[in-house]
């Protein structure tokens, strides 16, 4: 169940992050309101991650999924476009994540 409810906290995180910028610095009501639910349930979901992996791990995948998923979603719905050095670092940022989840024998204990 750990993995699920880090997807969940991944994705409620990404909409969450994307919706805060739709919402103009707050200025917008409903991106604002997203935001506010989005982590909300991004940060729930994620404690509920930490019962059963490690602190270190989740956040590392939280995190390190996010900063990928956010980029694709400028990429796509903000018409942001990352460049050559960001696109490499972004990159690395998946091996990373790759090499915690499926090679890493840390432990809950």
């Amino acid at each position: 169940m750990g993995y699920f409810y880090l997807s969940i906290a991944i994705l409620a995180e990404v909409i969450a992050t994307s919706a805060l910028n739709a919402s103009q610095g707050f200025t917008r009501l409903w991106p604002s309101v997203i935001t506010a639910v989005g982590y909300l349930i991004a940060f729930y979901a994620l404690a509920l991650t930490l019962r059963t992996i490690p602190m270190g791990i989740a956040y590392a995948v939280w995190a390190g999924t996010g900063i990928v998923l956010i980029a694709l979603a400028g990429m796509v719905v903000f018409d942001q476009k990352p460049d050559l050095p960001a696109v490499l670092g972004m990159g690395l940022i998946v091996i990373g994540v790759v090499l915690v989840t499926l090679v890493s024998k840390t432990s809950a204990h």
